[in-house]
């Protein structure tokens, strides 16, 4: 049974704790002890006598409000799937949280409040699905029960994000007229929309493909380099890491960067079994046949798609930072294991996240703004783009003082 990970997105207010809660309950993936938890500490209680966006608001301040404030993780099944929810929150000064939950997620659901339509939040974190090359987007428009389950207003919504969608080449979008708070459209077909003729949202997060594309290239990058110096083991060097993607043979010719050296694999091991191949994700410690000079963060690659080796950098970043981003800063970009120190040479452009248009900047980037920088490293980096491969084409930039993450970077 396959593994869907999915982001609901939305401005505050819009429901989506409440949606996820539906999920979970509706679906039977709640324990008796969570139901009487929750029916104790309902305040805002639905038809069924629960508050169900309690279900994912753990934080005591979340509660107290009724908003989210963190990325809640929440995880269920159905006989036809599994899936792992992101539940992002919706205010403007956490959307760095949101981005956090979206890099790892297949797909992302906007919720948009029927009442007020497509706001800047919207198209925000519609940005942000595009810049992490989310191929798929489900738009759930809630609160239909407030409208009066209007077939105008959710054509009229519905053809308002599709402009959004074609400016940011979404091009695999459904929409959904639902009620969280009620449940229509979210497990079963509700018939106070019999106008409506698609699926429930949850028959379509069952049935919906995962995307196929794979990352380009054979990417391999060294955590650790292990030498046991030991009288068995007098000889031993191997090189523990992750295979970012593709795959590697044993005998396969390898380039080692970003020094530029090449040599063959002689041994590949899992756990200590010998092994004939290593596959995307699994962690591996790789032996090669020549003594090289080879250390924490190198990458090693087969010769058929080999990455780039630079030290000047065009990115997109999101920034996460309450202090302001301005050129001639110094930071430490870290790319998996890899980690190097970074200068911002200059900032070129910022998106315009109402009418998505490439401004000049006149002023500091602030929190959450997002930009196009060119940087220099002091070490070149082995890198693909991000629309390439997402693993060697992604990174952060951590601030040196206080070595908190201050920007998301997607590198072009």
């Amino acid at each position: 049974m396959d593994i869907l990970r999915f982001i609901t997105a939305g401005s505050v207010d819009d429901g989506k704790s409440t949606l996820i809660g539906r999920l979970l309950y509706d679906s039977k993936s709640i324990l008796q002890d969570q139901l009487e938890v929750l029916e104790k500490h309902s305040k805002n209680k639905n038809e069924d006598g629960v508050d169900l966006a309690l279900l994912t608001d753990g934080l005591r301040a979340e509660r107290e409000q009724g908003i989210t404030i963190d990325v809640a993780y929440r995880y269920f099944s159905t006989p036809k799937r599994k899936f792992i929810i992101a539940d992002a929150p919706g205010h403007v000064q956490y959307t760095r949280n949101m981005i956090t939950g979206a890099s790892n997620s297949d797909l992302m659901v906007i919720l948009i409040d029927a009442r007020k339509g497509v706001i800047e939040q919207t198209r925000r974190h519609s940005i942000i699905a595009s810049l992490l090359k989310l191929k798929k987007v489900a738009v759930a428009i809630n609160k239909m029960d407030m409208v009066d389950y209007s077939e105008d207003v959710f054509e009229t919504i519905k053809a308002d994000y599709s402009k959004i969608a074609e400016n940011l080449d979404l091009n695999d979008v459904s929409y959904f007229p639902i009620s969280a708070l009620k449940g229509d459209n979210i497990v079963s077909i509700s018939s106070r929309t019999e106008w409506y003729e698609g699926k429930s949202l949850l028959e379509y997060l069952e049935q919906v493909t995962l995307n196929e594309e794979q990352n380009k290239g054979n990417r391999f990058q060294v955590q650790y380099v292990i030498r046991p110096q030991t009288e068995e083991l007098h000889d031993y060097r191997g090189y523990a890491g992750q295979i970012l993607s593709g795959k590697f043979k044993k005998g396969d010719s390898v380039h080692i960067l970003p020094a530029g050296l090449t040599s063959e694999i002689s041994k590949i091991e899992i756990n200590g079994i010998e092994k004939e191949e290593v596959v995307e994700g699994q962690p591996a410690v790789i032996h090669i046949t020549h003594d090289l000079d080879i250390s924490r963060g190198d990458i090693f690659a087969t010769t058929e798609e080999l990455p780039a080796v630079e030290k000047d950098l065009e990115i997109l970043l999101c920034w996460l930072d309450q202090k302001p981003l301005q050129p001639g800063n110094k930071y430490l970009l870290q790319q998996n294991s890899r980690v190097v120190k970074a200068i911002v040479k200059e900032v070129d452009y910022k998106i315009n996240v109402n009418t998505l248009q490439h401004e000049h900047i006149e002023s500091e980037i602030k929190l959450n703004e997002i930009v196009k920088v060119t940087l220099r490293t002091a070490q070149p980096l082995v890198y693909d783009s991000f629309i390439s491969n997402k693993t060697t084409g992604s990174a952060i930039l951590v601030d040196e003082t206080s070595n908190s993450t201050v920007a998301a970077c997607i590198i072009q």
